[in-house]
């Protein structure tokens, strides 16, 4: 019998699921079968066919306390999680003002823990249990520079990955994904011209960025029946990472 990612009858819940990363992770779910919502500040034009969307800022604890509530009132159930919510705009360090950083701190670690406390406190209620996925980075495992706060708060979501997985175990499985470069609509905005990604894409082993439903490949994956026996783990979704300053080097001596 063929493996399969069946989530049907399954509700999920993406946080900042309207666009990028977070959309081709919420598609990803629906292709599964599962029911999907998905939550940002703002409304949406139109949400992702098969998913409803619904307004909330996850840093704060009443917001999101309404949210889930309301899933639960109108769904029965809780059962995915997939905390994406997150991001920060390059700021050196030295120069960046301490409110700075508490937003990208509250932002990338203290609304993932908010939200799933709230999701947890359901999926102790459920038969079933649950999964929480986290929506980490490669910014976790390597420098940094010009958003160091994003890599400190990403290291923070992996720690607390392991942490969570102890604590609400048998019954919730938390498992963390570290993503490298993705191509979303803001990469292009982000980096420049055609020429400026394709030299960033030639730097990445697998020759290219990660496309958003990758991703979500990944989180499905985490949040299925074929993923049991996974928590607390890491899993890396960065086409091979980044190759060492040295490697570059004896690469190049090679063709040179």
């Amino acid at each position: 019998m063929a493996l399969h990612i069946d989530l049907t009858g399954r509700v999920a819940l993406v946080t900042g699921g309207s666009r990028g990363i977070g959309l081709g992770i919420a598609r990803r779910l629906v292709a599964a079968g599962a029911t999907v919502v998905t939550c940002a500040r703002s409304e949406v034009d139109a949400p992702e066919p098969g998913t409803r969307h619904l307004t909330c800022d996850v840093r704060d604890p009443d917001s999101v306390a309404a949210l889930i509530d309301r899933i639960v009132a109108e769904e029965s159930r809780l059962d995915i999680l997939v905390n994406n919510a997150g991001g920060a705009p390059y700021a050196l360090a030295a120069e960046a003002s301490p409110r700075f950083h508490d937003k990208i701190l509250g932002l990338n670690l203290n609304a993932p823990l908010l939200v799933a406390q709230a999701a947890n406190r359901v999926m102790q209620q459920q038969s079933g249990g649950g999964a929480i996925v986290n929506i980490s980075s490669i910014s976790a495992t390597r420098p940094s520079p010009g958003t160091a706060a994003y890599g400190a708060a990403k290291a923070g979501v992996d720690a607390l990955t392991v942490s969570l997985a102890v604590e609400w175990a048998p019954k919730v499985r938390i498992n963390s994904i570290e993503v490298g470069l993705c191509r979303t609509e803001q990469t292009d905005d982000h980096y420049g011209s055609d020429r400026t990604v394709a030299a960033i894409e030639a730097t990445i082993p697998l020759g290219r960025m990660a496309r958003p439903e990758e991703v979500g490949d990944v989180a499905a994956f985490l949040a299925s029946d074929l993923a049991s026996y996974v928590s607390g783990a890491k899993v890396a979704c960065h086409g091979g990472g980044e190759p060492p300053v040295f490697g570059i080097i004896v690469n190049q001596q090679e063709q040179g």
